[in-house]
């Protein structure tokens, strides 16, 4: 099933308002959406409306689109880029939802150059230049820190000035270097984290899957700085002030004034 959105915006080219209870439902339900003030929600909303019309949305793995899945995704895939507009995410048009986890084929060619071929249980995936794929039924544990919709599309940021490896096209007032320093301390002590967690038996506070690399590092650092910002500006706090400098928000002070969400 492809098509722009279902119902009221079929067929449509150019961006058209999402209806107000739509709006309000998928808002409400995502406390981290709800913590934005009235402002930044009409600004979220017109990007949303924006991206709608312009990206084109397929279904996959037996699952029904629509309108709520539709407005759903493109309203937490827009919140990253709530300050930078949407010509982020520019060079790529679908997005393909499947109704759970998908496989997705892989190859690597090991240090003799065999190429060894594999398939991946998958809950996302953002491909450079082509479509991004989402597992609904991980879109919908968003809320707690897990967020399969802003990890692969902060991928899609990371991605735009070449691979994904967790250092996006920053703003001249941002020093690469200097991101690159924080990002690579942070990354290595989290690692450290991460083995000793397991090496312990025991869990670590952010998801385990961001020691896999610098990219996921960033994606699931992502997910915490709009879910679980004070957590984020607990553990990493100069990860947290870069983080806020490249998104051109500050989700911690606006969960605060929203009533302290964690």
């Amino acid at each position: 099933m492809i098509g722009k959105l279902l119902g009221w915006l079929r067929n449509r080219q150019e961006p058209a308002p999402v209806p107000d209870a739509l709006w309000q439902s998928v808002v409400l339900a995502r406390p981290f959406l709800a913590a934005l003030s009235d402002d930044e929600q009409g600004r979220l909303r017109r990007l949303a409306e924006d991206f709608l019309a312009e990206k084109e949305f397929t279904a996959a793995g037996g699952l029904r689109l629509s309108d709520e899945i539709c407005v759903s995704i493109a309203a937490q895939g827009c919140l990253p880029i709530l300050k930078l507009g949407l010509d982020y995410y520019r060079g790529w048009i679908g997005v393909i939802v499947y109704a759970d986890e998908f496989i997705i084929p892989r190859s690597v060619e090991d240090e003799f150059g065999v190429v060894h071929e594999y398939q991946e249980l998958a809950s996302g995936e953002a491909w450079d230049g082509g479509p991004l794929l989402i597992s609904w039924r991980d879109a919908q544990m968003a809320g707690s820190g897990y967020n399969v919709v802003i990890h692969e599309f902060a991928h899609k940021l990371d991605m735009l000035n070449g691979e994904a490896n967790g250092v996006p096209p920053l703003p001249a007032e941002i020093s690469r270097s200097q991101w690159q320093r924080v990002l690579q301390a942070s990354y290595e002590d989290f690692c450290t984290r991460v083995d000793a967690a397991e090496a312990g038996g025991q869990e670590t506070l952010f998801d385990p899957y961001a020691s896999e690399n610098p990219g996921e590092f960033f994606a699931v650092m992502s997910e915490v700085f709009f879910e679980t910002p004070t957590l984020l500006q607990a553990e990493y706090p100069a990860l947290y002030t870069q983080f806020a400098s490249f998104y051109r928000q500050d989700p911690a002070a606006r969960r605060l004034v929203s009533g302290g969400l964690q």
